[in-house]
């Protein structure tokens, strides 16, 4: 996808707009939405003020771009999750790709929304409610994914599937502290499987097992 955006002297030039938010969400990514200064974001992307303005808004704005494109970026491993077979198949996709991915090196470690919320200070309040309601949107789809789960009696009547999506998500942002904090994808995986120690396995092999 590509627009125009205009130098402040001569001809406007044409720029990759998707590529142009992907380095501002790693810009974003790395320093936080406080740290980020607009001279970042406008070094980064390789365009001037004005054009960012007229092609993405405010910086608000433009941060809640960046979270979008990330959440829909090829390797996202969310929505794909929720497609499994099984409720404990979406379970063991999720944590098992939430490793690999929070410790990848080639971008920065951890979770952006996660991180962004924790990092907000108060005159970013605006932005850090909007990084919760992704959180609280994403538990919601996780229990709805559960609850369908338990319907169809892959998961016991017993499960609680609102309390197993919060259990996956507080698992999920430990793994985003542990990776800021230098865990690699290997540690991480060994902290996935644990957590999946304790998830309902499906109901056809808990009655195979029996």
């Amino acid at each position: 996808m590509t627009s125009a955006c205009a130098n402040s002297v001569g001809r406007p030039r044409a720029f990759d707009s998707e590529l142009a938010l992907e380095k501002a969400l790693n810009v974003f990514w790395r320093k936080g939405y406080d740290g980020t200064s607009l001279s970042d974001l406008t070094e980064a992307m390789g365009i001037n003020k004005p054009s960012l303005y007229a092609t993405y808004g405010n910086k608000e704005q433009l941060f809640l771009k960046a979270i979008e494109f990330y959440e829909n970026r090829p390797c996202s491993f969310f929505l794909p999750a929720l497609e499994k077979n099984s409720a404990y198949e979406v379970a063991e996709y999720m944590l098992l790709s939430a490793a690999e991915s929070l410790a990848d090196d080639s971008h920065p470690q951890g979770c952006v929304i996660v991180q962004g919320a924790l990092s907000c200070s108060e005159a970013a309040e605006s932005i850090k409610e909007a990084l919760i309601a992704k959180r609280l949107d994403s538990e919601a789809k996780i229990t709805a994914r559960f609850i369908k789960a338990q319907k169809e009696g892959d998961l016991p009547n017993d499960a609680d599937p609102a309390a197993l999506s919060r259990y996956l998500g507080t698992v999920m942002q430990g793994m985003t502290i542990q990776a800021t904090n230098g865990s690699c994808a290997q540690g991480l995986r060994e902290v996935a499987e644990l957590a999946l120690l304790a998830f309902p396995k499906p109901v056809a092999s808990l009655s195979r097992a029996n």
